[in-house]
This record gives C-alpha cells, sequence and structure tokens, in this order.
C-alpha cells in the first residue's frame, strides 16, 4: 500500500468525528460534524436528530460531501480526507442493527433497543456511503506550498481497513 493510502487509512481509525457537507432544500450549504464509526466497505454511520438541519437535507439530498481532518498534527503538517458519495436516513431493521452495532461498539456504549429508533426516539440512523476519496497533498510552486488535492484508491483503502 502506498504512503497516502497508508495515511489515509490511520486517519479513518484515529478519527471519530466526521463533518458532513450537505444542502438545504432552499439550496444553501449546510456542514456538521458527527461522531461516526465505520464497516469494512467504508460506510460511515451515525445517529442524528431526525429534525437536525443536516437529517432533512439528507432525506432531500442523498448528496453529500465528507471531510475528515486530522487536526491533532502541527499546524501545515496535517492530513485531511475528503470523500463525495451518497448519505441516507436506514429505515431498514437489518441496516439500522448493523449500523447501531458499529456505533455502539466504537463508543463502548450498550446499544439502545432496535425498536426506539422505529418509534419514539428522536433520534434516526445514518449511513454514508463515499464513492470517491482525496487526499490534501503538498505541491511546491516555484517556492511556494500549494494545498492540492490528490485521488485515492477507494478500494485500497477499504482493503486495508
Amino acid at each position: 500500500m502506498d504512503k497516502k493510502a497508508s495515511r489515509a487509512v490511520q486517519i479513518i481509525k484515529k478519527i471519530e468525528y466526521i463533518n458532513i457537507a450537505s444542502i438545504t432544500p432552499e439550496g444553501l450549504p449546510w456542514n456538521s460534524p458527527v461522531y461516526t464509526a465505520y464497516d469494512k466497505n467504508l460506510n460511515f454511520y451515525w445517529l442524528s436528530w431526525k429534525k437536525n438541519q443536516h437529517s432533512i437535507n439528507v432525506r432531500n439530498n442523498p448528496n453529500v460531501f465528507v471531510t475528515i481532518y486530522d487536526s491533532t498534527q502541527e499546524a501545515g503538517t496535517g492530513s485531511g480526507l475528503y470523500f463525495s458519495g451518497k448519505a441516507k436516513e436506514l429505515l431498514n431493521p437489518v441496516e439500522m442493527i448493523i449500523g447501531i452495532t458499529f456505533l455502539y461498539k466504537r463508543e463502548k456504549h450498550k446499544a439502545r433497543a432496535i425498536k426506539e429508533f422505529l418509534t419514539h426516539y428522536p433520534r434516526r440512523v445514518y449511513r454514508f456511503a463515499p464513492e470517491k476519496v482525496w487526499m490534501n497533498g503538498d505541491s511546491d510552486i516555484n517556492g511556494n506550498f500549494i494545498d492540492i488535492r490528490e485521488e485515492l484508491d477507494l478500494e485500497k483503502i477499504k482493503e486495508n481497513l
């Protein structure tokens, strides 16, 4: 595995929050950080109140952009991942159980009963499936640092999670 793909895997394993960029029904940008967990296929899961703006946005438009940035690094040395893909509210109980299991395993909390997510519980289970991934890269143009994005092989990252 190349150096960038290896760093991408490290970031995914280390950073517990993703930032979801979605679009409001009025066409305005909306960005929300959410606690997340992922599976071997690099599907990211989170729980959110069904009336949060990003939850409404996902129901209206599944196209989202997600970032994960390792802000634990010194200024100018951190790495970030950028994903484009589709997000959705999970309504199928089997899919919901899968998402909740990954979340509570990472969070180390006892899982709520699935029926709560289907009835009175105000939070819902969501999943983001990335279609493309990029990482910021360093480039030097005539002695000037330029931050660029380099597309990575999503399948290589999945293989090494």
